[in-house]
């Protein structure tokens, strides 16, 4: 153990050394008498722990402990002391050193060293933790925002390959059924053509809604739109009566932005179709001051605290992870039987700011 002694009296020092030695401390003690010795000892070596007494020649103990608070790391300072009041020992600690001990009750200081360099490395030990918990979240803050990037690519992909491929080919089968039916008069042929053309117009249809969810292309036209439109499906899919509260946008909407809220929205409905069992719901898009506000209310049967704890329930955890990327947060307020209220809100940047939208996404 290597410790640093701050004593002017040479007797006070070797009094100090018998004691840890009676007290089976094996360790190596370094007598220092100014502060500039003091800082120099600290600077060049490592201390398990500062012994210092409090009284010393134009200086204190707490002028000590401001001089080691200055190096990148300080040691735990024990105050080794003949004579402090009680109010001085109370301000020591108070400032930070790990405890005191009287020169006439040496026989505690070895126990009084080994519990503050036990504290000191609890402390460490703490502080490491937090910075690899810190550092964790933050990559996994980045791997989320990097697999929704992603899916957003993955979904625009998808879409385009849908209207690309699948599209132009239902639109070819769509070309060849009518020439049949303009070559052919037998009723037979014509009744099997009129069930040919109405499957293959479902399917059409199927796949124009496919496309709409992978990446609506009204998204384009502005949030608003998009949606005032997502409103007007999903009253139509559900036959829930759905109130679309779309106030016009003032402020500069970067495309993350947007694709947040809407997504938000998007998954808010979905899961208030699945769950909420509700008769009206409520959609509200506002920007106030600086922060663009997006809340989806339902009169459902609400949700139960354990419902957020599902081990298989990512959607309400997801959004949030959205939010949190573009610098938002979701809240979510549920009473049983009185409906469910999910609200988004993201500061506003300045479009100087904001960052560039990833292409492939829109």
């Amino acid at each position: 153990m290597q410790l640093l002694h701050l004593e002017d009296s040479p007797l006070d020092h070797d009094l100090v050394c018998r004691a840890l030695s009676k007290q089976g401390i094996n360790c190596e003690v370094t007598r220092v008498e100014t502060l500039e010795a003091l800082e120099q000892a600290a600077t060049t070596r490592r201390f398990d722990a500062v012994l210092a007494d409090y009284r010393l020649g134009g200086f204190t103990a707490l002028d000590a402990w401001e001089t080691l608070q200055k190096l990148p790391s300080s040691p735990p300072i024990v105050l080794v002391s003949g004579a402090i009041g009680e109010t001085a020992a109370v301000e020591a600690i108070q400032l930070g050193f790990s405890d005191y001990v009287l020169k006439h009750s040496l026989h505690k200081l070895a126990h009084v060293v080994q519990r503050a360099i036990e504290l000191q490395q609890n402390r460490l030990d703490k502080e490491h933790a937090t910075l690899q918990l810190a550092w964790s979240e933050k990559r996994l803050a980045e791997l989320t925002e990097h697999l929704q990037q992603a899916i957003e690519q993955e979904r625009a992909a998808i879409a385009r390959e849908i209207h690309d491929d699948i599209g132009g080919a239902l639109a070819a089968i769509k070309f060849d059924l009518a020439w049949i039916q303009r070559h052919h008069d037998d009723a037979p042929t014509h009744q099997r053509l009129e069930t040919a053309s109405t499957m293959l117009q479902q399917a059409i249809g199927a796949s124009q809604r496919i496309m709409r969810n992978l990446r609506p292309a009204i998204l384009d036209q502005g949030l608003e739109a998009a949606l005032e439109w997502l409103v007007q499906e999903f009253e139509k899919r559900t036959g829930i009566e759905t109130l679309g509260l779309i106030s016009p946008i003032q402020n500069t909407i970067s495309k993350p932005v947007e694709l947040t809220a809407y997504r938000t929205a998007q998954e808010a409905l979905t899961n208030i179709s699945k769950h909420a069992q509700c008769t009206t719901v409520r959609v509200e898009l506002s920007d106030l001051g600086q922060n663009l506000m997006l809340e989806v209310t339902d009169n459902g049967r609400g949700m139960q605290p354990s419902d957020h704890d599902k081990p298989a329930s990512f959607g309400i955890r997801g959004l949030r992870e959205r939010a949190r990327n573009v610098g938002g947060w979701l809240d979510v307020s549920s009473a049983t039987g009185a409906g469910t209220s999910i609200t988004l809100t993201i500061p506003l940047q300045d479009p100087e700011s904001c960052p560039e939208p990833d292409k492939a996404a829109a």
